[in-house]
């Protein structure tokens, strides 16, 4: 996913109790400074505790977009050291290939999201489908994936990357072919 002006992602609505939680919890668990794989551990725990519903978008966000999956920035801490999306994936919709510059927490609010795992070398690795309710992160290395949108229905997530992802424009460090 890439941001190409600050209307890429736009902002969604105001606050909601559920999401200054969520801010406060990763908050402090993001200034431990811990490295890369514990903090997307912590992340996670956080995450599993205070995941909210679909609701966190509005209705006309929670459409998504026809040509590619909507991404809507929810908080992007001042520091720069995290950001929250809500992302929304219509049927059929995909990412390309790609590993990320930093940790990733994923948690699925509605729908499931369907992730392909490659190594290295662009073997695959694994599949899973991530469901409702479920939590997952990763850390790179070892962090090579594409999601995709395998249902009937539209698939909601909440993305926690481990930068301010309107600073560099994009989660993904490399995409493949």
């Amino acid at each position: 996913m890439t941001i190409t002006s600050a209307t890429h992602y736009p902002a969604a609505s105001a606050d909601t109790p559920a999401l200054t939680d969520l801010v406060v919890a990763v908050r402090q668990v993001t200034g431990m400074r811990d490295d890369w794989a514990r903090t997307a551990d912590l992340v996670a725990g956080q995450l599993r505790t205070h995941l909210p519903g679909p609701g966190l978008l509005t209705p006309e966000q929670r459409r998504g977009h026809p040509d590619r999956p909507a991404g809507h920035l929810l908080h992007a801490e001042p520091d720069g050291t995290f950001s929250i999306l809500g992302l929304v994936w219509r049927p059929g919709q995909s990412t390309r290939i790609h590993d990320h510059i930093t940790w990733c927490v994923v948690g699925v609010l509605a729908g499931t999201e369907h992730e392909e795992l490659f190594d290295e070398s662009l073997n695959p690795v694994g599949v899973r489908d991530n469901h409702s309710g479920e939590v997952s992160g990763f850390a790179p290395p070892g962090d090579i994936h594409l999601i995709r949108n395998d249902g009937t229905e539209t698939a909601i997530s909440l993305h926690i990357y481990g930068t301010d992802i309107t600073r560099i424009g994009s989660s993904a460090r490399r995409y493949y072919n």
